[in-house]
């Protein structure tokens, strides 16, 4: 959830909940409410959360890093940007034409996927490329999409100083509303509720 929301949720949480205690324990934020129910605050960026057990504190902790970046790769597209304090500095988005799966058997099945993995390849290749331009630099980067088509375009040797920072983002297709959704939820508190 966005910082700014966190400490009322908390308030609100002990209104449905009843008194709830706060303790600081493995890096993060955790309520136990009287009636049984808990939650587990976490803040972005993978950042271990070590303050008082106060909602204000973990708000002011969840800051992003002086310079981080997105990377949302699919098989047929991809999405990279990179912000400083929040603010999107330079971003590109790419779609390539990647050949689905298909039916038909023998040769023409064999020549399809190896379409299929020369166009996958290329999408990886370009993606890589403005990867290595717009994430130059940049250490703190979060990532989602398609796990093995970013693994893809991380094994190019440019990006190997790119750290990738939870949480993973799922997302279509990337196009612009999806990368702008990853950013907001880059830099949101992970709140994980249990109710009893």
């Amino acid at each position: 959830m966005p910082g700014e929301r966190f400490e009322r949720w908390v308030a609100n949480f002990t209104g449905r909940h009843g008194p709830t205690g706060l303790t600081v324990a493995d890096g993060a934020l955790s309520g136990a409410a009287e009636d049984g129910s808990t939650f587990v605050a976490r803040l972005p960026f993978g950042h271990a959360y070590g303050g008082r057990a106060d909602a204000a504190d973990v708000v002011a902790a969840a800051l992003p890093p002086e310079r981080w970046g997105v990377l949302l790769v699919r098989k047929g597209g991809f999405a990279i940007a990179r912000l400083a304090q929040g603010r999107l500095e330079e971003h590109k988005i790419g779609q390539r034409h990647v050949q689905g799966r298909t039916k038909a058997g023998g040769q023409s099945q064999q020549r399809f996927a190896r379409r299929r993995d020369n166009q996958a390849r290329q999408a990886f290749e370009a993606a890589a490329d403005h990867a290595a331009r717009i994430l130059g630099g940049t250490r703190t980067v979060v990532a989602g999409g398609d796990r093995a088509a970013l693994s893809e375009v991380l094994a190019d040797q440019r990006l190997r100083s790119v750290e990738i920072v939870g949480p993973w983002l799922a997302v279509p297709d990337p196009r612009r509303k999806e990368l702008d959704a990853a950013v907001l939820d880059a830099q949101a508190i992970l709140v994980e509720v249990t109710n009893a």
